[in-house]
């Protein structure tokens, strides 16, 4: 079930109340990624929490104990107000790796009904039908934020109102006009471990250096300058730590 009042963010000028944000960090990834856009997740929580008032926000990830970046970012994500959970990735068959934390966030989302009075899942996954329907039986309202094109039309469906990721894009959307580094997000969610295909980086073809004449040299052989080492830069970013507050 879902409404309108002719507002362009209307779910922001209802009586939402006590607000608490679960959103699946693996299933959002994908979706941005399949989207190019890289989540700026202080906006999302701001524009997701509109009128309401934050009783809790958190985010479900896979982890690799020895991502060094990987860890940066989510301590990051604790600065910034979110309740991280997290489960270590497992290694399939087939060689991908993958956490499934879909137990955890329906058990969350059942815990703490009641102590909320909206429940913004951030998933496109057509597994919480039942655990939205659950929640709904015990009187709380059920938004679900995703990217259209990545949301099961049974997970809409069943929500009280469905939040158009794709539609709130430029919102939301991580802003590098001011400089510093960026999060690799590749790195961020798998580690730095993880077997990821990346695109191949072209390197300019320099020219053959010009042989100096037998008489410039005095008759000895030259010796040419060693080509440089290119590298690339990495370095987790110093974000301004903003936190949401509840504002009791």
């Amino acid at each position: 079930m879902q409404f309108e009042n002719g507002q362009s963010n209307p779910w922001q000028f209802g009586h939402r109340g006590r607000v608490a944000v679960f959103i699946d960090g693996n299933n959002l990834f994908h979706a941005a990624r399949f989207h190019n856009i890289d989540i700026d997740y202080n906006k999302l929580l701001r524009y997701l929490l509109g009128d309401g008032r934050l009783l809790r926000a958190f985010f479900y990830t896979g982890v690799d104990v020895g991502a060094e970046r990987q860890q940066g970012f989510l301590l990051w994500m604790r600065r910034n107000g979110f309740r991280v959970v997290q489960k270590e990735l497992k290694t399939f068959y087939d060689g991908t790796r993958k956490a499934n934390l879909d137990v955890e966030i329906a058990v969350d989302m059942l815990s703490l009904a009641g102590m909320y009075d909206t429940a913004v899942l951030v998933s496109g996954d057509e597994d919480f039908v039942y655990a939205i329907n659950a929640v709904a039986y015990k009187g709380c309202r059920v938004e679900v934020a995703g990217f259209r094109s990545n949301t099961a039309p049974k997970l809409i469906d069943v929500a009280d109102y469905f939040i158009d990721l794709g539609e709130i894009a430029p919102a939301v959307r991580k802003d590098y006009s001011a400089g510093g580094a960026r999060f690799d997000e590749m790195q961020i969610q798998y580690g730095d471990n993880e077997n990821i295909p990346a695109a191949p980086i072209e390197q300019p073809i320099q020219p053959p250096p010009e042989l100096p004449s037998e008489a410039a040299t005095n008759g000895f052989a030259p010796k040419f300058a060693e080509k440089p080492q290119t590298s690339i830069e990495t370095g987790i970013p110093n974000p301004d730590l903003v936190r949401v507050k509840d504002d009791n």
